[in-house]
């Protein structure tokens, strides 16, 4: 009698996707199940933080492009809960129990490095407030281009339904980050933003290098074992931060220096990644 752990890492390992609960072990279950919460959590908590700026935006134009950022947004989550939701999850009862938790933010001036505070799976960037034009701008540039590297490992990853579904979501993202691009480019280049958007560049670098998780997580060898990703966190925040590098001396901005927290906190504490 076959092993069904055997023949699942014998399909993964030979480049074959799963496609349905049934070929899953419990464990590849519960850490995809993981995995997509974070991210539909996320993507949900993100359009929530956005939702504001369609009347605060600066021009009528920016507020139809704001909007499309929060339908897009909004759309994400719905299709990652779908995914969960093939998978046997109780999205209703998870979102009814966390929607009003995701829309919480704390002070602007709170630092609170990898730590997650609710008992929701959002990445912890999307506890921070977006107060300011500058802060929308510079979470578009960051955080978003931030998530695209981690969706690279999605587009490779060994769960058919989660590829196919990222192959949308990615393209949407890189319009999100285009924008981002536009606007940093403008603040930075303009001496009466200049000095705003190096200091609000400076808080969001700090936050989105923070989301990629420890050089060597357990969790994240786990995620590897699995093809559920396919490089390590540092691998993926080093090819971020080459690249914000590289854009940054175009733009006159300076890149701050990031200092890894993770010797002071406990492995649970640490976003996932």
């Amino acid at each position: 009698m076959s092993d069904p752990a055997t023949d699942m890492m014998a399909k993964i390992t030979g480049g074959v996707r799963l496609e349905s609960a049934e070929e899953m072990t419990p464990e590849y279950r519960e850490t995809l199940v993981h995995l997509l919460t974070m991210q539909a959590d996320s993507e949900l908590a993100g359009g929530y933080g956005y939702v504001p700026w369609i009347t605060k935006a600066p021009t009528v134009e920016e507020k139809h492009v704001v909007a499309q950022i929060v339908k897009d947004e909004l759309r994400h989550a719905t299709v990652m809960y779908g995914l969960l939701a093939d998978l046997g999850f109780d999205v209703d009862t998870h979102v009814r129990q966390h929607d009003q938790l995701l829309t919480m933010r704390i002070e602007a001036t709170a630092d609170i490095g990898t730590a997650r505070i609710t008992s929701d799976k959002r990445v912890n960037i999307f506890y921070y407030p977006i107060d300011t034009w500058a802060d929308f701008v510079f979470f578009n540039f960051c955080m978003d281009r931030g998530a695209g590297h981690q969706l690279e490992d999605v587009r490779e990853c060994s769960y058919g339904p989660w590829v196919r579904a990222i192959d949308g979501i990615f393209k949407e993202e890189k319009f999100h980050i285009r924008h981002g691009e536009y606007w940093v480019k403008k603040l930075a280049g303009d001496r009466q933003t200049h000095d705003e958007a190096q200091a609000t560049f400076n808080r969001w670098f700090i936050r989105t290098m923070n989301i990629f998780g420890r050089p060597g997580s357990p969790k994240n060898q786990v995620y590897r074992r699995l093809k559920l990703k396919l490089r390590d966190n540092d691998e993926v925040r080093h090819a971020f931060a080459s690249e914000v590098k590289d854009l940054c001396e175009k733009f006159g901005l300076t890149v701050p220096v990031w200092t890894p927290k993770w010797a002071e906190l406990p492995e649970e504490a640490h976003i996932p990644g």
